[in-house]
């Protein structure tokens, strides 16, 4: 469905959008219905309503049930049914059908007047007779109180085949050269025919004569529209008894009161091309005037536009659904347009369904809320002292509230608040003021939760690296590092403070104190030591060695010192009651308490053993007891050669700069 808006008017266009062709399969089409959205959402409103090549002309049976096209290429007609809005039957015929009749309510008896001078008669179960006329024939039309069949051409006189009889009656004869089209009122039976000259003759077929002739080409020659030829009369149609609008090849619609020689009303296309078709509104004053290019909407009374039908094809037929919006076009083109147009009329009732599908697109549509009326709810209405008037026509009931006039509302609202406007002025002041503080203090912190040091040392690099660093902050395959709690990087480990010794001094400078104790007492066993005055004594060693040395030897020792503090706890803690082997054996629990508040060492002095037995199982502990005051030769060995090496190593400390002479 495509929906165009033309002068403040909405058009459906329910013909648009794409179609299935014919030889694909069942399965072929689901799956294109599946990947494609305007195949999906397309309107079908009559399945097949569309011809081989192009389609000529379009008709509604008298009882609105049936729809029947004309089309080529083969020439063939079509019968719609609208309650199953789908193909009823085909047929091919022999020649194009150059405009046809239904004679019947229904689809039972039709004429069709074809290109090759014939006239065939179609029934219910097909083709039911065929006869031909002396001249090539251009329209026909159906005269019910005399059951005449009127058929003009290419000639002067207008051909009457009586169906009833069975035979051709005497032809009027008429004083044109040729006539294009011809009309029938069904409210008197006045008969008129539009000429190739620019006249229409009015005949009464109770007497048989010419009863008056209208100069349409008068009206359209004069120096107002500058026609260089003759205007020929294409297209007659009558409104109720008096009214006949006439359509000339120079895009011209005439409306004429037949009680007078001149037009009311002359309405120009402006396109200089001939009018094919002529319809009127039935309820409202309005006109349907096509051309090949353009369907006009026009009022009747004033000629003033209400709205028009364009298509990128050329038009050939009109049809309009009676006391509807609904209008059928005959086209250039396989697909037969149909157009909607809600403002002219509701759906025919086979297609109700419209209604609904236009409501919804349309959003303007719906009003939920008043513009002079105020919703509030019970609760409201208490507070601003207004449930007194509950049940009054100032209050109008709607769902869970009520709505209120607004003038009401606001006056009460002053009245129980009367302080809301200084709030409201602090309020909007509060607020711009807080707009404006983000643009004067603005941190902008894009660490990550996760590893916050990590990301703040990437994108602190040089200018070099600030690339790659970002980069690794933004790559899937790390991603998990800077969101996942399990990666965060444990900076107590004793790993960590071995393999990254100076992000372990980085972190002991912003701020944490039991790291910066201990490393002081570090720092001080480390003065006494004579091996540091050694080593930072030697001339071959940088700075920046010596640096990254005694940072590892800090955190060695810190680590030791951490593991003996945590031995000496699980000790104190461990309180077990032990069997020795040599001890006395006794019974008494009295001996086994005093045994047990002893040291571990006072016990093994004692007992002379350094095989532990638990009582409460098999397990074992040996000890293997030393002296800490005795040094094993290694560490004498050690020692004398340090002592030696101090004496040897030169010092450097009397050594001064002295400034060169200047030249």
């Amino acid at each position: 469905m495509q929906v165009s808006e033309i002068d403040n008017v909405k058009i459906y266009n329910l013909s648009a959008g794409k179609s299935l062709p014919d030889w694909l399969t069942e399965r072929k089409k689901r799956a294109l219905l599946k990947k494609n959205v305007d195949l999906r959402r397309r309107i079908e409103l009559i399945q097949e309503f569309d011809m081989p090549g192009v389609s000529t002309s379009l008709r509604v049976s008298k009882d609105g049930q049936y729809i029947m096209a004309t089309g080529i290429y083969k020439p063939r007609v079509k019968c719609y049914d609208v309650n199953n809005l789908s193909l009823k039957f085909e047929r091919c015929l022999d020649s194009e059908v150059v405009t046809f009749e239904i004679l019947s309510e229904d689809y039972t008896k039709i004429v069709f007047l074809q290109c090759d001078r014939y006239v065939e008669f179609h029934v219910g179960h097909g083709r039911h007779y065929r006869l031909r006329v002396p001249h090539f024939g251009r329209d026909m039309k159906y005269h019910k109180p005399s059951c005449d069949l009127i058929v003009v051409g290419a000639s002067s006189e207008v051909y009457r085949l009586n169906l009833e009889l069975g035979q051709f009656l005497a032809p009027y004869v008429t004083k044109a050269t040729e006539i294009n089209c011809c009309g029938v009122n069904d409210e008197h039976g006045l008969l008129v025919f539009g000429t190739e000259g620019g006249h229409v003759e009015a005949w009464d077929p109770r007497t048989k004569t010419r009863q008056g002739i209208l100069d349409c080409a008068l009206h359209c020659s004069d120096a107002d529209y500058k026609n260089s030829s003759v205007p020929a009369i294409t297209s007659i149609k009558f409104n109720g008894a008096l009214q006949l609008g006439v359509g000339t090849s120079t895009g011209h619609v005439l409306l004429y009161d037949i009680r007078s020689s001149k037009p009311l009303l002359v309405k120009d296309h402006m396109n200089e091309i001939p009018i094919k078709c002529i319809e009127f509104h039935k309820q409202m004053d309005y006109v349907y005037s096509m051309d090949a290019n353009v369907v006009k909407i026009w009022d009747s009374n004033t000629g003033k536009q209400y709205t028009n039908i364009e298509s990128s094809v050329d038009f050939n037929d009109l049809c309009v659904i009676p006391n509807t919006g609904l209008s059928m076009m005959a086209v250039e083109d396989q697909k037969m347009q149909i157009h909607y147009i809600p403002s002219l009329g509701p759906a025919p009732r086979w297609c109700a369904f419209l209604d609904n599908l236009t409501e919804e697109m349309e959003s303007s549509a719906s009003q939920t809320v008043y513009d002079d009326y105020k919703f509030v709810t019970k609760q409201e209405l208490e507070s601003l002292g207004l449930d007194h008037l509950l049940g009054t026509n100032l209050l109008r009931a709607y769902m869970h509230g009520y709505f209120v006039d607004v003038r009401l509302y606001k006056r009460a609202k002053s009245i129980a608040d009367p302080f809301a406007f200084e709030e409201y002025k602090k309020r909007k002041i509060r607020e711009k003021i807080e707009q404006e503080r983000p643009s004067r203090i603005k941190v902008e912190d894009n660490l990550p939760k996760v590893n916050r040091d990590l990301a703040s040392r990437l994108l602190d690099n040089d200018s070099n690296k600030k690339k790659q660093s970002s980069n690794l902050l933004k790559d899937d395959r790390f991603k998990a590092l800077f969101e996942n709690p399990d990666f965060e990087v444990d900076k107590e480990a004793d790993e960590y403070r071995l393999l990254n010794p100076v992000l372990a001094r980085f972190d002991k400078n912003k701020g944490k104190s039991k790291l910066e104790e201990e490393t002081m007492e570090v720092q001080e066993e480390e003065d006494k030591d004579s091996d540091r005055e050694l080593y930072e004594s030697s001339d071959d060693s940088s700075d920046e060695d010596r640096t990254w040395r005694k940072e590892i030897k800090k955190q060695h020792k810190i680590i030791r010192n951490k593991k003996q503090e945590e031995i000496v706890a699980e000790d104190e803690d461990n309180e077990k009651v032990y069997e020795f082997s040599k001890a006395p054996k006794t019974n008494n629990i009295r001996s086994i308490m005093q045994v047990s508040k002893k040291s571990l060492g006072d016990r093994l002095f004692k007992e002379g053993s350094n095989i532990v037995t638990g009582t409460g199982g098999n397990r074992e502990m040996k000890f293997s007891m030393r002296d800490k005051k005795r040094s094993s030769e290694t560490h004498k060995k050690m020692q004398k050669h340090y002592e030696e090496r101090k004496k040897i190593v030169r010092r450097t400390s009397y050594l001064t700069k002295k400034r060169l002479p200047k030249m």
